[in-house]
């Protein structure tokens, strides 16, 4: 028998028993991205939530550079960005991973250059998803940010209904 998420009744006595024990030894638990259970002064356990804006970095390789600085200033910022150089561990199922990243991020930030508006690749892919995501929200809401590196077209699209923002010194 299963529960709403698909997961077995034992796995999650399992889990629950595994965050138990090492909360016990006095050990941090952090949940990706979402927070923390922590130990109390009096014996009992907390949950801790992440408060920091989440962001997902699209880019394409040939733009790595650029986007590590961006992380970097966003990292210095109190945010948390998502990068899969960073990200992503050995072994992940790395669609399903950047998906879930996507879902669970507070903003997307769609880094375009002109490698990555003319290429296709992942990138691509990422954001058409990010923009699925984006039609479930308010509409008013900013999640999908895209931002140019360099001089280069924004792709119809998103130029028609999106503002975007230049990281890159004007002449």
């Amino acid at each position: 028998m299963a529960n709403d998420n698909n997961v077995c009744p034992g796995t999650l006595l399992e889990i629950s028993r595994l965050i138990r024990g090492c909360l016990q030894q006095g050990c941090v638990v952090d949940i990706e991205r979402l927070g923390q259970f922590r130990r109390t002064e009096g014996g009992g356990y907390q949950f801790v939530p992440l408060l920091r804006p989440r962001v997902f970095l699209a880019y394409t390789v040939e733009d790595a550079a650029k986007v590590e600085l961006l992380h970097q200033a966003l990292l210095a910022h109190d945010i948390e960005p998502w990068l899969d150089r960073c990200d992503l561990l050995p072994g992940q199922n790395w669609p399903r991973t950047i998906e879930k990243a996507i879902e669970m991020s507070d903003f997307f930030v769609a880094c375009l250059s002109r490698n990555s508006v003319l290429k296709r690749s992942v990138f691509q892919a990422e954001m058409r998803y990010a923009m699925d995501c984006a039609r479930r929200l308010p509409i008013d809401s900013i999640y999908f940010i895209p931002a140019r590196l360099e001089e280069c077209p924004v792709p119809l699209p998103i130029k028609q209904n999106v503002q975007y923002v230049d990281l890159f010194p004007s002449s």
